[in-house]
């Protein structure tokens, strides 16, 4: 069995982890652009089809720099909000390389992509009636829901019948009605089923949906096929065989152009596969603190910086890289906001010492971008690795940072003036 979380590690074997955390603070995320280097580039050699289309789905990690890399590897970009299509375009992307993919979203905020210049995803028989009347001269692409339950946890599965996301295959022969009654032009259709599949099945019979419903529509350039395939979080463990996948949907996709009479673009959203693996969190070990049944060791970070353990339940393998050959110890690593923030329990790890540095794996994906301010702590630092230097790609936030959009009022000054 192949391990793809060990071979991407070997490629963080020559970063100096602990010289990182003395030179530029912690916490701090750490990128490696070698290891989404190696990503993109497996994702680009699974498939053999004449025409593929990588969009980075950049909800993920939305750091500028490392957008503007991504962007250098031939990568288009998926976003899900305004704020993003805009970090996109900051960033050098073409406005026709970035395909806007929101949820729930007002006419007026679809116009406003649609002003930017950018590809448009509609997930919803209301949003395209009002497209259908209002911009018949805008192609779209539309997002079906195949109804196929795929993914690591009820939160990122998305394509299952209860889902907000998408149209409902059975809706299809209203979407049909709708084209044809505005002339709304659709030159694309998509899923996402949900992330961290594990089984190609299921994402194969997504596929033939999917497929099934573009012979629907006879002028497609593109079909989007979303993303969500697992990455390893620790040696050993399973993830999706893209290899395997490339090859048996590749057939599939030739038949279908063969048949459709053209060919359309294969596109795919590579979010966690990208960026996953090639972020370290590094956080220094505050307190060891031995009670009757258990070994904590709390560090100066929490659920702020990276909250998927608490949210999604995720593992996220944990190293002392200070003392990595400690005699190896059993403890269970928590943070320093005041909730129940455990990063991981009774994990085994060289001897921890207080002011060890301490290194998460998988940390590239959703740590930063779902990061927060809560209990009026900072967001750490960025740091990108690119051909072995270093490089801080975003500060460390202050409290100037956090409070700098509040606005006094002066309502209280008297009041506390005359309490002093």
């Amino acid at each position: 069995m192949r391990d793809d979380f060990t071979a991407v590690e070997g490629l963080w074997a020559d970063v100096d982890l602990p010289a990182i955390a003395s030179e530029f603070g912690t916490p701090v995320y750490v990128y490696n652009t070698a290891v989404i280097k190696h990503q993109y580039e497996r994702l680009v050699k699974a498939f053999d089809v004449p025409k593929l289309a990588l969009h980075y789905a950049c909800k993920a990690l939305t750091n500028l720099e490392v957008l503007r890399y991504v962007r250098t590897l031939g990568a288009g970009l998926d976003c899900v909000s305004l704020n993003e299509v805009r970090l996109g375009l900051m960033a050098g992307f073409s406005a026709s390389d970035i395909l806007y993919t929101p949820s729930g979203v007002s006419l007026n905020e679809m116009e406003e992509a649609i002003a930017l210049g950018v590809g448009i995803n509609v997930d919803s028989i209301s949003l395209l009636e009002q497209l259908g009347q209002a911009q018949t001269e805008v192609p779209v692409c539309v997002r079906i829901n195949p109804h196929i339950m795929a993914g690591g946890n009820s939160k990122i599965s998305v394509g299952h019948i209860d889902s907000k996301f998408g149209i409902s295959i059975y809706q299809l022969p209203h979407v049909l009605r709708i084209v044809e009654a505005t002339g709304l032009k659709v030159h694309g259709v998509h899923m996402h089923t949900g992330s961290d599949i594990l089984d190609v099945a299921p994402f194969l019979a997504a596929a033939d949906i999917l497929l099934d419903v573009a012979h629907k529509f006879k002028d497609l350039d593109y079909i989007d096929f979303g993303s969500g395939f697992k990455v390893p979080y620790k040696a050993g463990d399973i993830s999706t065989n893209i290899e395997e996948m490339g090859e048996l949907l590749s057939v599939r996709f030739r038949d279908f152009c063969k048949n459709y009479g053209r060919e359309v673009a294969l596109c795919f959203e590579p979010g966690k596969f990208l960026v996953s693996q090639a972020g370290k969190f590094l956080v220094e070990a505050n307190v060891v603190k031995t009670t009757p049944s258990t070994v904590f060791v709390g560090v100066n970070s929490g659920l702020n910086h990276l909250i998927r353990p608490m949210f999604y339940e995720s593992y996220h393998h944990i190293e002392n890289v200070t003392n990595p050959d400690g005699k190896a110890r059993i403890y269970t690593v928590v943070g320093y906001i005041c909730e129940t923030d455990t990063f991981g329990t009774n994990r085994q790890l060289g001897e921890v010492r207080e002011g060890d540095i301490l290194s998460f794996s998988n940390a590239g994906a959703y740590c930063m971008t779902m990061a927060s301010n809560y209990n009026s702590r900072v967001r750490p630092a960025e740091v990108l690795i690119h051909e072995g230097k270093s490089h801080l790609v975003r500060k460390r936030e202050t409290i100037e940072d956090v409070i700098s959009t509040q606005v006094g009022t002066g309502l209280f000054e008297q009041v506390n003036a005359e309490i002093s």
